[in-house]
């Protein structure tokens, strides 16, 4: 049996909301990626091309910097990542969080919220930046999500 966590950026709660479902779920340990610098709501405006998001997404080697580094990865096989898709793909604080630990011989498996976009190429978007582990593609989270949508889900994943 693999030991799990489920890790989420949650800009607005919304994410936050599917990551703790998911968690409870699964039996997997819960771990917020915060921004050393939390957003406001006039950073994440898209509509604004020179709100913080906007800046941040236009430039993908960007990294926000984290609140901390307190996700002991090495506990852990299997990571459920979740996030708000912005801009068709990631924010760039989930390249900050891969790249700030070791995620050999993981396997990582994504999830996310969208108002509009889907997961896309997010999956080859993030190896990169995580290498030595195995990155799935997962699925948008959009919605109320039951525990038992979400057990029945992660069994198919065949972990």
């Amino acid at each position: 049996m693999s030991k799990k966590l489920v890790a989420y950026f949650s800009a607005s709660g919304t994410t936050e909301k599917a990551a703790e479902t998911l968690a409870e779920a699964v039996g997997a340990s819960l771990y917020e990626i915060k921004p050393q610098t939390p957003y406001t709501r006039a950073d994440l405006d898209w509509m604004n091309k020179k709100s913080r998001s906007s800046v941040e997404m236009n430039d993908r080697s960007f990294r926000p910097p984290l609140a901390d580094q307190n996700a002991h990865i090495e506990d852990y096989d299997t990571i459920f990542l979740g996030f708000p898709i912005w801009w068709y793909t990631a924010p760039t604080i989930i390249n900050t969080f891969l790249e700030s630990y070791d995620f050999s011989g993981k396997t990582i498996i994504l999830f996310a919220t969208s108002g509009g976009s889907g997961l896309g190429g997010t999956a080859e978007g993030l190896k990169e930046s995580a290498p030595g582990a195995v990155i799935r593609e997962g699925k948008l989270l959009n919605g109320r999500q039951t525990k038992e949508t979400l057990a029945a889900w992660a069994d198919n994943l065949s972990m």
